[in-house]
């Protein structure tokens, strides 16, 4: 019988050891808690100063003006008049007649739309078969005066 007795006391020993351990679990858990709290406070003091920003009055931005070195007209070349006429353009519509010229015979390469494929007219102005859409600009102003 006395044997009974201390392996009963045992089991009872180790069903009371987690209880204790989960109860300073509480403990510390509650000890957190407050710690969450003070960081709320200090991000609603943060949202009440971009608040007061917000109503300051903003100044209108000025409108931009195009730069006359872009508006100027430009005569194309015999072989850039082939694709966008003979008369004298600004540098944008060129490149605007450009493109329409490559999106309406589809030079655009299918796979990589950054690439030109040269037909027979954009080979004598580029003098490549294919051309970056970046390059593209370096290579028409060989082609205007």
């Amino acid at each position: 019988m006395a044997t009974a007795k201390k392996a009963a006391a045992k089991k009872s020993a180790a069903k009371k050891s987690p209880a204790k351990k989960a109860a300073p679990a509480k403990k510390v858990a509650a000890k957190k808690a407050p710690a969450k709290k003070a960081p709320a406070k200090k991000v609603a003091a943060k949202k009440a100063v971009p608040a007061k920003k917000a109503t300051a009055k903003k100044v209108p931005a000025k409108k931009r003006t195009p730069n006359a070195a872009f508006m100027k007209a430009l005569t194309p070349s015999p072989q850039l008049a082939a694709v966008v006429g003979s008369a004298p353009l600004p540098r944008t519509e060129v490149v605007s007649k450009l493109w329409a010229y490559i999106k309406k015979n589809k030079l655009q390469d299918s796979v990589n739309k950054r690439m030109v494929n040269a037909d027979a007219k954009l080979k004598e102005i580029f003098g490549k078969a294919q051309v970056s859409m970046f390059e593209m600009a370096g290579l028409i102003g060989k082609h205007v005066k």
